[in-house]
């Protein structure tokens, strides 16, 4: 089914590209920040059980899960904020034009990996970007192991906080990236990059969102798509997050 949407062009939305890495509760999953992992197992009561492969009428299934470890997720200022903000408050737009781009990460002194202020704005400085909604930023390397990583206690690559600092105030309302967080797995809490996306605690997030821990093949290619945000309906400052990417037909 193919869409004309105005400013855009025409984007076929019977091919979309996930970008998401599942939930799938089995040992084969990413991880990060020491969180349980996602378990799903059958609903028992009596001699009830929720599973038809070992007996039950229908399946029906408890699912436990963080979304700030075990998946694609985006969050709101919530993350971050003393009041309460949940992301199906705060985020009110789901489809827009996004800039997908590719940055290879920076080590500096210490060992740290970095996405940088320099990197990224070199990367944006080939595109003729007019009004800025979303970002997908790709980091280098790309393994496909990006999707059953284990970043817990092993101080994965994160953003410089004047990147983030900069995106905002290009413009750009959602940030989507592969890293597990914008910030450094151990910052003493400081969260930099959080607060400089939000400009919080001087706003409470004007209704951006980051989504964290998504996947981007190298078969799709860097440039303009159209995005759908699928996150699902819950009262917490994160939730899972289904982000696709649409080809755009130029007009």
């Amino acid at each position: 089914m193919k869409c004309q949407i105005e400013h855009i062009g025409t984007v076929d939305l019977s091919k979309p590209i996930d970008i998401s890495i599942a939930i799938n509760g089995t040992p084969n999953q990413v991880n990060a920040f020491h969180l349980p992992f996602a378990q799903i197992t059958p609903f028992k009561e009596g001699d009830f059980i929720g599973s038809v492969e070992k007996g039950g009428p229908v399946n029906c299934y408890n699912v436990s899960f963080n979304p700030h470890g075990n998946g694609t997720h985006t969050e709101c200022v919530g993350h971050i904020s003393k009041a309460h903000h949940s992301v199906n408050e705060e985020v009110k737009e789901y489809s827009g034009k996004a800039i997908l781009i590719t940055v290879e990460l920076v080590e500096i002194n210490n060992g740290d990996r970095l996405l940088t202020l320099d990197a990224i704005k070199q990367k944006l400085s080939l595109y003729n970007i007019t009004n800025p909604w979303a970002i997908v930023i790709r980091s280098l390397p790309n393994n496909i192991s990006k999707k059953t990583e284990l970043y817990s206690g092993n101080n994965p690559a994160y953003f410089e906080p004047e990147a983030t600092e900069w995106l905002r105030l290009q413009g750009f309302k959602h940030l989507l990236t592969d890293l597990p967080s914008v910030d450094r797995e151990e910052d003493q809490g400081k969260l930099l990059a959080h607060h400089a996306w939000w400009n919080y605690p001087n706003t409470n997030g004007d209704g951006r969102s980051i989504t964290e821990l998504i996947y981007v093949d190298d078969s799709i290619i860097d440039g303009d798509y159209f995005l759908q945000l699928h996150i699902a309906a819950m009262e917490s400052d994160a939730s899972p997050c289904r982000p696709l990417l649409y080809k755009i037909v130029e007009d």
